[in-house]
């Protein structure tokens, strides 16, 4: 059996404006079922609203308070708070003083679509055609 064990502050990691992840689980070690991340939101974070048509996300709070924003619903989730977000739900989440916390993927695949976003230039981002067909390779679909 293969197993792998991360320690604290390691992982693959993301650096950016308004958040730091640390990849702790990739598919290819989870036979493609799951990959997982633990993302520290820095003040101000706010992730657009968007689904998945194939993906399950899980939501683990570790500190803070994140609001998670539905249709129909708006949750403030503080640690110890689990949001189960299946597909075709159209959410967004925001961190007002920032927080921490678990993000499970199933299928795996977000990883790699970390990975993608780290190599893009500024004109990449900013290209909102290119972007959007970016995130639709990896089944996120925004409005």
């Amino acid at each position: 059996m293969n197993y792998e064990i991360i320690q604290p502050g390691k992982g693959i990691e993301y650096k950016w404006s308004s958040d730091h992840i640390f990849v702790k689980t990739i598919g290819e070690l989870a036979e493609g079922r799951v990959s997982m991340v633990e993302d520290t939101l820095k003040p101000g974070f706010h992730l657009d609203r968007h689904y998945h048509k194939k993906m399950i996300e899980i939501f683990y709070i570790l500190e803070g308070e994140v609001t998670l924003i539905f249709d129909d619903e708006t949750v403030i989730a503080s640690a110890g708070t689990t949001i189960n977000v299946p597909p075709n739900v159209w959410h967004e989440a925001k961190s007002e003083n920032g927080a921490k916390m678990l993000t499970v993927f199933s299928p795996a695949g977000f990883e790699d679509y970390l990975a993608e976003l780290k190599t893009l230039s500024d004109e990449q981002f900013a290209d909102e055609a290119f972007m959007q067909a970016l995130n639709e390779k990896y089944d996120i679909w925004n409005e």
